[in-house]
């Protein structure tokens, strides 16, 4: 380790002194070592470089230069929030939980009319609520072996994790409206390290948004873990939107555990962000097991925007389907890694992995390295990748019905980005899709007859 490192790490570890006192669940033996383990982990495996093969092609050096403060701010900006803020960026007919710079604000947030299953909370107020089931059931999770801090970025967010949402549906609980999970960024230079907490008991179903925006164009550091336990049975969609400030940095992973007939839809959209990564990892871990990843990823300008997804099919007869698409333009550049491991006992499972990616521009570049790792020998498993540029043909076409030649590129950009939009189950979130895509594309929505 050089001694610049070396001294960034030190920081690290003089600011975590500093401030575990402040932590939520700084009174728990069980959380407080477990942080320190986090730290400890961190220090030894250090922010991930180009010679990790998981991160060959990202360099996160923008954001391991940066100074961020690591304090969390004395008092949020949501006194400074207008209603019609939250009003814009509410989905209608949500549950609503609001977090500004990474802490919650219960004054900008709304539950209605909530089953008396479901438990709708912030973590900072469960980890420092009185001991009892919700605590345990908090332990449980956090202390999954999958848990394994797949990069520093996760290890940092375990030592520094000052609250997200916690979500719990007990048994046979069915949530008719979403949960919107609203994570608003006003602070510049602010590291937030925010985890949320899902538990979906045996035959619940629930559909969750978590969108990360930003008021203004600030430059700061959002690194978020979410964390999905299903029971058998239970059905969840998880939709994440990150749409932050164009000068931010964005480190998110995504980690869940299914069930026995369990079914999970996870979709992406990462429309903004200066470096963004999102991990997604999937543990199929009882027969029958399903899940759904699809994801969109729009760039352009100097945009760095990377997915990986793993799907682990561990118990036989267990099925994954994975799309994720890209459009980049100007000089912006894509990352897709995605893997399906298939166990030797994992026979009769059911896998297909498909990345399109659509250039823009001469400057734009991709990434995309969609894998496949069995070790079962009656399996149904394909995968593939493209990777091109406008039809020149469709071009034409539209040309010759009078179209202009920016509007003809503008409708099939969007026919393209918007296969994903149409894709997604929850209506008041598709329309937002839509809106935040025709904002993209303007001469698209002109062209639309």
């Amino acid at each position: 380790m050089n001694a610049v490192a070396n001294n960034l790490y030190l920081r690290y570890v003089d600011e975590f002194a500093g401030t575990k006192a402040s932590l939520p669940g700084h009174r728990l033996p069980w959380l407080v070592g477990l942080r320190e383990e986090a730290l400890r982990r961190f220090c030894n495996t250090g922010f991930p470089t180009l010679r990790d093969e998981d991160w060959k092609y990202t360099n996160v050096t923008p954001i391991t230069s940066g100074h961020f403060s690591l304090q969390p701010p004395a008092s949020t900006a949501a006194h400074q929030l207008a209603a019609e803020h939250i009003d814009r960026l509410a989905l209608p007919d949500a549950q609503l939980l609001v977090f500004v710079d990474g802490q919650y604000a219960p004054a900008l947030s709304h539950q209605n009319d909530l089953p008396a299953g479901l438990i709708l909370s912030n973590l900072a107020a469960v980890l420092n609520g009185p001991p009892g089931f919700l605590q345990a059931r908090v332990q449980a999770v956090l202390d999954l072996p999958r848990n394994g801090y797949a990069s520093g970025f996760a290890a940092l967010n375990f030592a520094y994790m000052a609250d997200g949402a916690y979500v719990h549906l007990a048994e046979g609980t069915t949530l008719s409206t979403p949960i919107h999970l609203l994570f608003i960024a006003s602070t510049p230079d602010l590291a937030t390290h925010t985890r949320n907490l899902v538990v979906a008991e045996h035959d619940s179903q629930v559909s969750i948004v978590e969108h990360h925006v930003a008021l203004g164009a600030p430059r700061y550091f959002t690194n978020v873990v979410t964390d999905l336990v299903l029971g058998r049975a239970a059905r969840v969609e998880h939709y994440k939107l990150q749409d932050e400030s164009r000068q931010a940095f964005h480190v998110a992973a995504v980690n869940a555990e299914l069930l026995r007939q369990t079914h999970l839809l996870s979709a992406s959209f990462a429309l903004g962000g200066a470096l963004t990564r999102t991990d997604i990892q999937i543990g199929l871990n009882a027969e029958g097991a399903e899940c759904a990843l699809d994801g969109l990823y729009m760039a352009d300008g100097r945009q760095h925007v990377d997915h990986h997804t793993r799907v682990d099919h561990a118990r036989p007869r267990c099925t994954s389907r994975e799309l994720y698409k890209g459009v980049l333009a100007g000089a912006a550049r894509g990352v897709f890694n995605g893997k399906v491991f298939v166990r030797p006992d994992a026979q009769h499972s059911d896998a297909a992995q498909t990345n399109r990616n659509l250039l823009l521009s001469e400057h734009a570049t991709v990434d995309t390295k969609p894998q496949l790792e069995i070790w079962a020998d009656d399996v149904k498993c394909s995968h593939g990748a493209t990777v091109g540029q406008l039809d020149a043909d469709q071009i034409f076409y539209l040309r010759s019905r009078g179209m202009d030649d920016a509007a003809a590129r503008a409708l099939l950009t969007y026919a393209f980005a918007n296969e994903m939009v149409e894709r997604v189950g929850l209506l008041p979130l598709r329309a937002r899709l839509g809106a935040l895509l025709r904002e993209r594309l303007p001469r698209a929505l002109e062209a639309l007859p």
